[in-house]
């Protein structure tokens, strides 16, 4: 019976083919993932020590915890290297990585997130992977009847949804296309933050599409791959 409806399910909707990640791909995401589970243990281990300067704290501790922190930021840049000198040494990702970094506010960090997501699933469109990354905005209607404003649907990887928060930031202040987007939305009447989330959605299609098309950057050549 199982069988009978994946079959059927699979003839009506004729889902994409899924491939798995490249073996390059896995091995730069698992790199990333680790960096920033040291980078995070690293910044909980500058503020506790910047607790027990700031109180009556033994020194025995607060030399351990120095130490701990210092251990973990030579760790986090060890990581680092080995990040940079996986790229480096593989055709394919470092063709790609190039690619996100001629955008204007994708920096290193969003660059290399951006690669293993988009990478790591087949997309369709660049609407899809905005949805996936949880950038759209989703209504809540009851009949006819719409409850609330649109929101952020906040789907996703959260920690790569951070990344675009803050690269659209400074996206409307040094990015001139982008900050045109943001005043526009904004002298409509829209909120701050939906204009925000406009630029947000904006990235993640010109990554989408400068991989697509495999060449760097260019709004006006983008709109033909992303309008299909």
């Amino acid at each position: 019976m199982q069988q009978c409806l994946l079959a059927c399910y699979a003839f009506l909707k004729k889902p994409h083919h899924w491939e798995p990640p490249s073996p390059e791909i896995r091995y730069l995401a698992a790199l990333l993932r680790r960096r920033d589970v040291l980078l995070g243990d690293a910044l909980r281990e500058e503020n506790r020590l910047e607790k027990y300067l700031s109180t009556d704290t033994p020194a025995d501790i607060i030399s351990s915890c120095r130490r701990m922190a210092q251990l973990l930021r030579e760790e986090v840049s060890n990581i680092e290297r080995q990040i940079k000198a996986h790229i480096k040494a593989s055709p394919a990702l470092r063709r790609d990585y190039t690619l996100l970094n001629s955008i204007k506010s994708v920096g290193p960090q969003l660059g290399m997130h951006m690669l293993v997501e988009l990478r790591s699933h087949n997309f369709a469109s660049a609407e899809q992977a905005a949805a996936f990354l949880g950038v759209v905005p989703i209504e809540k209607r009851s009949g006819t009847s719409v409850r609330s404003r649109p929101r952020m649907s906040k789907i996703g990887p959260p920690q790569l949804r951070a990344r675009l928060y803050m690269s659209a930031l400074c996206g409307k202040i040094y990015n001139k296309r982008m900050r045109n987007i943001y005043d526009e939305m904004c002298l409509r009447g829209k909120p701050k933050m939906v204009a925000i989330g406009a630029l947000m959605r904006k990235l993640v299609h010109w990554c989408y599409g400068v991989l697509k098309t495999g060449t760097v950057f260019n709004d006006e050549g983008l709109k033909q791959v992303l309008s299909t």
